[in-house]
């Protein structure tokens, strides 16, 4: 529910080519695209989206995309916390039922008013905010620790390719009549949600132990795998002044820039610019993170592999793992910017910007967990509620450089943008990161109280570039 609205948006608005600007060249963008594409004035160069409702703005529709991460941003924390201490299926569960009542809201809203929109968009952040953190608590308690990468790794992957899914219908239903057009999109999400909740509620239990119909033997095999020591108090300072973390901050930061520039972005560069309709679009739009799914899961396996040669250490391995999967983007994205209006070339660039990011999950997300198994989850709270921030800047940032017009030189700004930012804070993580266990986070020996194992695994990025 996080991408619907991406796709969404270009039959919301009419005239999303119109610029304040009186430059008949920045009117539109690669017009010898437009052969096979009717519009109204030919002379004026000026695409009018007849299907559209909403007159706004570069500005506006950037304060709409965003709006979702103000308050995801805000949850990501407190979620863990209180799944670690009350249970985390029924705030998973309730999380995800909130987000689907106002997805359904979302037509209304937006014909209510603009503001109404973002207010809904808020709360569906803040429903879906608690997932991703009570998602890796349920992993503590239920994934051996033989299997916990394993079965993370499929977990999210699913969860990509349910964006994968959700990009390709939302294009599809915005082009179609069906139940209104773009507000199917909404309906079907909301709808789908909800019952996602009843089937979640039935089917899924807390533990191994409150689970009615696990056998024994899974039951002993789970429990082998747990760890019975006790959780030493969080050094906060230690962890709050030490520099390997504001590295991994800095990455996951810059990571994240770069991935909410294709997620959030990407469908309306891809309409506006190359002037796919709405079923290209979203097809197009998901075929770069189904690249992701792929080359994650392949990347993971390759640095276990290496790892268990001993040719390389465990910092070295994260490094050059993490290079790849920035700077490899990086590139792309310069590319991108370079390659004007070459339709089939900027698609194949997108896709591999974002196969190439896969490297990244053997990278600086992985690093967390190596830093300190113990505080896996606390490190990573802190990193994910930094580069969450960008889910509303990078959008802010496109309406800010598009409020003279969609042009071809503008976009290459923000995909230029994009890649000095991964460039950057990749070196600066390669340099100050360290994969290696900190002094701060060795568990206390001595103490043997029971304890929940901290797991970490980045959710975001697994629909992240």
């Amino acid at each position: 529910m996080r991408v619907n609205l991406s796709v969404a948006i270009i039959a919301m608005v009419k005239a999303t080519n119109t610029s304040n600007t009186t430059d008949s060249n920045a009117a539109i963008a690669c017009p010898e695209l437009l052969e096979d594409i009717k519009y109204d004035d030919i002379s004026s160069k000026n695409i009018s989206r007849l299907t559209g409702e909403f007159e706004w703005n570069s500005k506006v529709q950037g304060v709409v995309l965003g709006a979702f991460f103000y308050g995801y941003v805000i949850t990501q924390v407190p979620g863990g916390l209180i799944a670690e201490k009350y249970g985390a299926k029924w705030l998973f569960g309730i999380g995800m039922l909130l987000t689907s009542l106002f997805t359904l809201l979302t037509p209304l809203a937006a014909r209510w008013s603009v503001w109404a929109l973002v207010v809904v968009r808020v709360i569906e952040g803040l429903g879906e905010g608690v997932a991703f953190p009570a998602m890796n608590t349920l992993i503590g308690q239920w994934a051996p620790r033989l299997e916990r990468s394993r079965i993370a790794s499929f977990i999210y992957t699913g969860s990509n390719l349910g964006t994968v899914g959700t990009l390709a219908a939302s294009g599809a239903l915005s082009n179609s009549t069906f139940l209104g057009g773009w507000p199917s999109v909404f309906y079907i999400c909301g709808a789908l949600g909800c019952v996602w909740f009843v089937l979640w509620a039935l089917l899924i239990f807390e533990t191994p132990e409150s689970h009615p119909r696990i056998s024994s033997e899974e039951l002993a095999y789970i429990r082998e795998g747990r760890e019975n020591k006790a959780r030493p108090p969080t050094p906060w300072k230690s962890i709050l002044t030490s520099i390997p973390l504001w590295a991994l901050v800095v990455a996951h930061t810059g990571q994240s820039w770069g991935f909410y520039t294709f997620f959030i972005q990407m469908p309306m560069y891809l309409s506006n610019i190359l002037h796919f309709d709405l079923n290209k679009n979203g097809v197009l739009s998901a075929l770069p993170n189904l690249m992701l799914s792929i080359v994650s899961i392949i990347a993971g396996i390759f640095a276990d592999m290496i790892r268990s040669s001993g040719k390389l250490g465990i910092t070295n391995i994260r490094k050059i793992f993490n290079t790849i999967g920035f700077f490899g983007p990086a590139l792309c994205l310069i590319a991108v910017s370079l390659s004007g209006c070459q339709p089939m070339l900027i698609v194949i660039l997108l896709s591999l910007a974002m196969g190439l990011n896969g490297f990244a999950y053997a990278g600086f997300i992985v690093t967390h967990v190596d830093m300190s198994p113990d505080f896996a989850g606390t490190l990573y709270g802190i990193t994910n509620f930094f580069s969450n921030f960008t889910g509303f800047l990078v959008p802010a940032y496109v309406g800010f450089i598009m409020e003279e017009g969609q042009t071809v030189k503008n976009w290459g700004t923000v995909f230029i943008t994009a890649s000095v930012i991964l460039m950057v804070t990749s070196i600066v993580y390669d340099i100050f990161c360290s994969a290696e266990p900190q002094p701060w986070g060795k568990d206390d020996e001595k103490k043997s109280m029971k304890m929940k194992p901290a797991v970490i695994y980045d959710p975001d990025m697994c629909t992240k570039m």
